[in-house]
Order: C-alpha cells, then sequence, then structure tokens
C-alpha cells in the first residue's frame, strides 16, 4: 500500500485546506516539519536495503542534532534543511522523529510496526503542538502507507479503525491537528480506500465549526 509520500497517501499538514487553519506566525514552520515527515517517509519507501536506509537516517539524526545544538554548521544546499534552520535552529525533538521512521524501517512483527507507526504519529503530532496520543490513529494510517506488505499494512488500518477518536481536549484547540486525526479516522472506516469529496466536506465541517 506504499506510494508516494507528495500525493499524501496519508493525511498531511501541507495541504491547503489544514494549512489555512493555522496561524499565519507557524505555517512556515509547520511546512518544514511535515517536509522533514515526507522526507523521511520517501527514504522509507525507496529502501532496498535496510542498512541503507540505516546510513540515510543516521545523516538526518546528525542533521536534527545539529539543528537543535549548532544550526550555523550545517551544511549548505540542502533546501530542505534551509527550512529547517530558518524555523527550528535551538529546537530539539526532531530526533525522536528520526528515530520512528528507523524503527518502522526495522520492524519485524505486528506489534512493532504499530508501535513504530503510533510513535511516528504521535512525535509528529507532540511537535505540530498537540498530544503524542493524538497521533496514533493518524500513525498508523502513515504506517500503512509505508508498509509494502498487504497483509502487514491490512493490520495496520484494522488497528486504526478499532482506535475510538482522541477528545477534542487532546488537541488543545489546535484544529489543524483535529483535522488530521478526523480525516484518518475517515480513511481508516474506509478500509484505506479513498473517498475524496467525503473527505473534503469533513475538512470543511471541522475548518468552520472545529468539529
Amino acid at each position: 500500500m506504499n506510494g508516494d509520500p507528495e500525493t499524501s497517501f496519508y493525511p498531511d499538514m501541507r495541504d491547503p485546506r489544514v494549512m489555512v487553519s493555522l496561524p499565519h506566525a507557524r505555517r512556515t514552520a509547520m511546512a518544514a516539519l511535515w517536509g522533514l515527515a515526507a522526507r523521511l517517509t520517501k527514504l522509507l519507501i525507496d529502501a532496498r536495503e535496510p542498512l541503507i536506509g540505516q546510513i540515510k537516517l543516521a545523516w538526518w539524526r546528525d542533521m536534527a542534532a545539529m539543528i537543535a545544538s549548532d544550526p550555523d554548521a550545517l551544511p549548505k544546499g540542502e533546501p530542505l534543511l534551509a527550512e529547517l534552520q530558518a524555523s527550528w535552529a535551538g529546537q530539539g525533538g526532531l530526533d525522536a522523529l528520526v528515530d520512528a521512521a528507523e524503527a518502522m524501517l526495522l520492524a519485524e512483527s505486528d506489534d512493532d510496526r504499530r508501535a513504530a507507526s503510533e510513535s511516528f504519529g504521535g512525535h509528529l503530532f507532540a511537535l505540530s503542538g498537540g498530544e503524542e496520543i493524538g497521533g496514533k490513529r493518524w500513525g498508523l494510517i502513515w504506517g500503512a502507507g509505508v508498509e509494502e506488505g498487504e497483509v502487514e499494512a491490512r493490520d495496520l488500518l484494522a488497528r486504526a479503525k478499532a482506535l475510538a477518536a482522541p477528545s477534542r481536549r487532546v488537541f488543545a484547540g489546535n484544529r489543524s491537528l483535529l483535522m488530521l486525526d478526523r480525516w484518518a479516522g475517515a480513511i481508516a472506516g474506509h478500509g484505506g480506500a479513498r473517498h475524496l469529496r467525503s473527505e473534503a466536506m469533513l475538512l470543511l465541517r471541522i475548518g468552520l465549526f472545529g468539529r
């Protein structure tokens, strides 16, 4: 069930229908963060050998550490690094996203894949201003898209469908994350099938009314 992350097989903060719900001051940082998530996702999908994937993830882990502690030392010429440097310099936590991606790369059991998927979603939502628990259902949808095995992907979708929707209090007024969770829930409810018109109506309703 894998695919190109840039076509958003998972609900993406960078979708204009979601991004518009963010304050203007936060949009650049969120675009960079979710750009990193997309880059890590593509790395997982493209990895032919776990060792090669680990080497690439190790580079991003080093970059995350430099962003937090020595952003001026970042290498030049990588547009995503420049975006992250501009909006995340001096801030930690990006390495946790890389760690979760590596856990997904190396997962060997259904439980490992579930834990890695929920961790990736949880860390991404936490970095986006929410609580980790709010990103679990989204993370399972993400994991189903990354996982190349049909049976394994279906297991993650089933787990996402079985999760109850988090209370709106979890998102502490962050409407964009609420939209992403409910969007993920709709995808899970349809077994991974996309219903673009109903998804658009869902996002419009939450964007207007917050529910």
